[in-house]
Parts: structure tokens; C-alpha cells; sequence
């Protein structure tokens, strides 16, 4: 999915790449878990993280492994031949070190431009200071910039020639094969924008968040808007490995059911400091058709983000919670006509989505930080206790609306 294209449909069927997620028990050793993927049929070649100087397996590794493991995680993927996969699941059900084994998935950017025109009057509107949605979250009256807390954005990349984010440092890595981590779509730096965007742009009004934050750009999408589990996992192990307190991660595929693996990873994340946060999802059709929370937002342990536009009702797109066990919406955010930085020459543009309500709590996460100090899931309690209830169900907006400190 591209920035421009409309939502997915809530019946379409999960696209899947024919790897398979394996996900090891916590207490497994590395040894272990490498002697348990060489086990299974068809693997041979196992590219590890623990061999990787920054953290993480690079694209060409992955590409060129029957298996990679992500260590720091205990999640490894898996190319199995057709031939084999029957073997292969009975195989590793044997295994007491593996507690599950699940398809990958293909992932898409989080953005829609269908359906979401606002025609009533709003209490919020961009002024020439600041954008509706640092308004609604009360960052413009906030004195936190997020000073030296770490934020990985997981999404296209990064338009590294920005002249706004120009003499600030960004760690970058691609974990897309073929591509750098410079943004040919445009949603990793809208998203970069408004979760760590400057506090007084030169020539416009203020979009950004979390001014200070240190900024930790993974390009996990194609420039097509476009990834894999593998790669979003390969990514959250690097922004891990360097230490990031937040990782916001736009990006989504539309499957009800929780995949073990993120909620692995996101119970993992948390023990370790940092907390995920991720787009609910943009597959509903409201009034009609309220969707469902996707994947990896609906895993219990990963803060789901849902959207709100200027008038402070559901965005029509913004997915709706379901009972399924992590189906929860946690938050919400402003997500329709958000302004923030784009690809140069257009160097700004206003675009809807979850995934742009997920970057407005990603840099709020990091204002808590750096105010209270609070990691993982004390992190995640500030952000809940702190937003500003909404007469709205809950299965809608769940605490209510972000707000900065």
C-alpha cells in the first residue's frame, strides 16, 4: 500500500510470503534455538543476530539463510520448501523449546485519503503556530522537547536532505533488500515529523512533537509502502539493541487473530525499557462497518493506536476493538489532516491514517520519558493515566486522547 491508497477491505484474506514465524520459550539459549532450527526439515543455513555487529541481521542475510534468529528476541523466520512444511510443523511441535510456529505475514503502511474530509465544524483547526493535532494533545503548552530519549520510527525511511531536520543527528538502517534508507514514499518522514519534528520550523508552523528526541530511522517498508514480519522483527531488534525507549511503528497487516510472535516481542520490549507502539488499523467503513484492530497492534503487549479527526469523533477508517484477547484499542490520537514533513521538493503534506495518530503518542511516550523517567510498562501506564477521557466507547478510543505532559 502506498500513501495514497484507499484502506484495505475487512474480508480480505491476510497475504502471507510462505515463511514461517517461530517464536523459542524465553529461557532458551542460543545454542538451543540453532540447534532447534537445524532440526526441522529443509533448514540448513541459520543467519543469527548474535553475529551481527549493530544488533541485527541486515536484508541480505536474511535473504540468503534458510532461517534467520533474531536473538535478542527469540523470534526467528523460516524458509521452508512446499514439500517439506507438513514435516516441518510436526517437527517443531515436538520441540520443547519453540512455543510456536505461524505464518508471515505481509505488512502495509497505514494511510488512507478515502473518507476522511471533515464538512461540520471542528473545535480544532491548523493555525499558523501549530498543527490541530499538537493543539488537541496540549503539546504546544508542554515544556518537555523529549531531550535525550531515543525514538525509532519502524516505517519507509527517512528523507535524509530534509532542510528542517538539517545538523540533527539520525541513526539510520534499511532492512529492505535493494533499498537505502532514503524515503521514495513519504510516510516515514510524515511520520518522523510529527513524532520528532523541530519546535520551530523556519518557514512553517510547528508539527512535531518530541523536538529533542534522538531520532532512530529503520526503514522496515519498501518504497512501495510495502514489508514483512521478518523485517519489521529485524528492525525492533535493532532499535533494542540501540537502546531506543520508544518504537513507533505505522504499519499493519489486516489479521484478526494475534500473532504469537509480537506478542513475544512486545512483552520482551517491555521487560528490556522500551514500549511499541503501533496504528490500529484503517480497515473500517464507519457508521456502517466499524473493522477490526490488525496486526501487530492487537498483540496485548503492543500499544494500539486509534484516530481521531478535528471534531473529535472517530476518524471513519480508525479500526474498532474487538474481544479477541489483545483486540484492544488503548489510545487514541488526531489522525485525519495531519500536517508534517514529506519528501523534498513537496517538503510538507497533510495525509490521514492510524498511522498518523501513532507517531502524535510516540512523541508524547517520549515527553513522559524524559519527565518522569519512566520505561516499558511504567511508560506505557504514564501515557493511560494521563490522557484526557473522550464521550466516546471504548472500544473506540480506550483511555481517550494522548496528551503531553
Amino acid at each position: 500500500m502506498i500513501d495514497d491508497e484507499t484502506p484495505t477491505s475487512p474480508t480480505a484474506g491476510p497475504e502471507l510470503t510462505g515463511r514461517q514465524l517461530i517464536t523459542f520459550t524465553e529461557d532458551s539459549s542460543h545454542e538451543q534455538r540453532v540447534d532447534a532450527l537445524r532440526a526441522l526439515s529443509g533448514i540448513d543455513n541459520v543467519a543469527s543476530s548474535a553475529d551481527a555487529d549493530d544488533g541485527s541481521v541486515g536484508p541480505e542475510s536474511v535473504d540468503a539463510a534458510d532461517a534467520t534468529l533474531f536473538d535478542r528476541l527469540g523470534i526467528a523466520v523460516a524458509e521452508v520448501p512446499v514439500a517439506q512444511e507438513e514435516s516441518f510443523g510436526a517437527d517443531a511441535e515436538q520441540d520443547p523449546v519453540i512455543v510456536s510456529v505461524e505464518p508471515e505475514h505481509v505488512v502495509h503502511a497505514l494511510t488512507v485519503t478515502e473518507g476522511a474530509a471533515q464538512t461540520v465544524e471542528t473545535p480544532f483547526s491548523d493555525s499558523e503556530v501549530a498543527t490541530w493535532g499538537l493543539q488537541a494533545t496540549k503539546t504546544t503548552t508542554s515544556s518537555a522537547t523529549g531531550d535525550g530519549i531515543r525514538v525509532a520510527v519502524l516505517d519507509t525511511g527517512f528523507d535524509l536532505e530534509h532542510p528542517d531536520f538539517a545538523g540533527r543527528p539520525v541513526t539510520t538502517r534499511s532492512f529492505i533488500l535493494g533499498q537505502g534508507v532514503q524515503d521514495g514514499n513519504g510516510h516515514g518522514t510524515h511520520c518522523i515529523g510529527t513524532s520528532c519534528g523541530p519546535k520551530a520550523p523556519d518557514t512553517e508552523k510547528r508539527y512535531g512533537v518530541a523536538s529533542s528526541a534522538t531520532i532512530f530511522a529503520g526503514k522496515v517498508l519498501s518504497n512501495e509502502g510495502s514489508g514483512s514480519d521478518s523485517g519489521i522483527i529485524a528492525g525492533i531488534e535493532w532499535a533494542l539493541a540501540n537502546e531506543c525507549v520508544v518504537i513507533s511503528m505505522s504499519l499493519g497487516a489486516d489479521v484478526r487473530q494475534p500473532v504469537q510472535a509480537y506478542e513475544a516481542i512486545g512483552r520482551r520490549a517491555l521487560a528490556a525499557g522500551s514500549l511499541i507502539i503501533a496504528a490500529a488499523g484503517n480497515n473500517a467503513r464507519r457508521p456502517g462497518n466499524p473493522g477490526f484492530v490488525g496486526s501487530p497492534a492487537n498483540s496485548a503487549s503492543i500499544m494500539a493506536v486509534g484516530a481521531l479527526a478535528p471534531d473529535m469523533q472517530m476518524a471513519p477508517f480508525s479500526a474498532r476493538a474487538t474481544t479477541v484477547d489483545g483486540g484492544a484499542i488503548d489510545i487514541a490520537a488526531p489522525g485525519v489532516n495531519v500536517y508534517s514533513s514529506w519528501p523534498m521538493p513537496m517538503r510538507y503534506r497533510s495525509i490521514n491514517g492510524t498511522s498518523m495518530a501513532t507517531p502524535h503518542v510516540a512523541g508524547i511516550a517520549a515527553l513522559l520519558a524524559e519527565t518522569t523517567g519512566a520505561r516499558g510498562r511504567a511508560l506505557w501506564d504514564a501515557l493511560i493515566t494521563t490522557v484526557q477521557t473522550l464521550p466516546l466507547p471504548v472500544v473506540d478510543v480506550g483511555a481517550g486522547l494522548a496528551t503531553a505532559p
